[in-house]
């Protein structure tokens, strides 16, 4: 997975390079080792986006220490398979803990996982950032040592729905949603409905919200009941993997409407399945985007992912394959400013400076922007309300999850 020597200079001169900044200190730490965790759900119902995360890290590790790593210090990645399991995550936490003694950790993915591994990260004092959990709430119930990478739905959506109703005239929506995911749960039963009547949308299916499993291959039942309400839109609380079934059955019944869903929605995929309905949905970064950071970033990534053994050789880098990215930069801009040592002596001490330095971030320079994380630890970040349609996500609104003096 050798990345040209071309990419890393086009990165490391647009500046997303992680250790751009790093190499006219290095020395100081000579010899020693960056430890870092990372847990991706390699197999299971997320294993493209696990897969896609593993990659993106490994080309991390490699631009790293081809560019002679941070002061000196080679940068070692340590990734594991919870395969989407809260019980498994909880586990592995434990094992980069206190077998790999890791300075950090990069996710996991789910909320469900780290409603059950961001605990274990307190008890063990040992900073871990989410790179796609947004249900709302799951950083904020696991202070101090939990952050996301994310921004919750509630505040994506306050933005997305107003832009929904206008554009597309809804009056009424109908609700569907995953009941195997927590975050899907989350905005579908919560989220959603509460935002829909906020935003004076008429809920079609009032007290008989549609719902699915993860791993449903059928969904047809649901989407006739659906398309029965003749709604305006469709609101799809779903991951992307499993949002494709209902997507696809919509458009085999002839059920063209707009869809809207969280930000597991954005995906390749997605556009593949109904290229004719719009699709809207929030991102802090995605396939297309414009800007130089999000532009190098994904030219360097792309072919990586593409010639990744498991990964479809058509696939685009997602969100999260981003928000990976920028983890580990966050991490290795504390090794650089916050006085870690990396002596094995200082381990406590050199997590609880990264924790630190992560409550005070300012303005690190993320792929859209300057990156904070505010007091329940989520990123305060640019995000943006984006359309899918006949092949590409197109923005349309950009906002700030603002925090106080925090700002984008």
């Amino acid at each position: 997975m050798l990345l040209s020597r071309r990419s890393l200079t086009l990165l490391a001169a647009a500046g997303v390079l992680p250790v751009a900044r790093a190499q006219a200190q290095a020395g100081r730490l000579a010899g020693r080792e960056i430890r870092i965790g990372a847990i991706v759900p390699s197999s299971g119902p997320f294993a493209e986006w696990g897969r896609a995360n593993a990659a993106t890290l490994r080309m991390v590790e490699e631009q790293v220490n081809g560019a002679g790593g941070v002061e000196g210090a080679k940068l070692k990645l340590f990734i594991y398979d919870d395969a989407a399991r809260p019980a498994q995550a909880a586990n592995l936490v434990r094992k980069l803990a206190d077998d790999d003694k890791v300075l950090a950790i990069a996710g996991p993915l789910t909320s469900s996982a780290c409603e059950v591994a961001f605990p274990v990260a307190n008890q063990a004092k040992l900073p871990a950032i989410s790179q796609a959990s947004s249900k709302p709430g799951t950083a904020a119930a696991n202070r101090p040592w939990a952050f996301r990478n994310t921004i919750d739905e509630a505040v994506l959506m306050r933005s997305a729905l107003p832009f929904l109703k206008t554009t597309y005239k809804v009056a009424k929506a109908a609700v569907i949603y995953d009941a195997k995911d927590a975050n899907s749960v989350s905005l579908g039963t919560r989220i959603m409905p509460e935002m829909l009547a906020e935003h004076g949308i008429a809920l079609a299916n009032a007290g008989n919200l549609a719902s699915f499993n993860t791993g449903d291959i059928d969904v047809s039942a649901q989407v006739t009941a659906l398309k029965g309400l003749n709604p305006d839109a469709v609101v799809c609380a779903a991951d992307y993997s499993q949002a494709v079934t209902v997507i696809r059955e919509m458009r085999r019944q002839g059920f063209v409407k707009p869809v809207i869903g969280g930000t597991p929605l954005i995906s390749s995929a997605i556009l593949r399945a109904a290229p004719d309905m719009p699709i809207i949905s929030t991102a802090t970064y995605y396939a297309g985007q414009e800007g130089e950071a999000a532009k190098r970033f994904t030219d360097a990534v792309t072919p990586v992912l593409r010639r990744t053994a498991g990964l479809p050789n058509t696939i685009e880098p997602s969100m999260y394959d981003a928000h990976m990215y920028e983890i580990v930069g966050i991490y290795l801009d504390a090794v650089r400013k916050a006085g870690i040592t990396l002596a094995d002596a200082d381990l406590e001490a050199d997590r609880g400076r990264i924790r630190g330095h992560l409550e005070h971030l300012t303005s690190y320079n993320g792929l859209s922007g300057p990156i904070h994380f505010n007091p329940d630890g989520d990123a305060v970040k640019t995000y943006f309300v984006v359309v899918g349609q006949n092949g590409r996500w197109t923005e349309k609104l950009r906002g700030c999850s603002t925090a106080g003096n925090l700002t984008c």
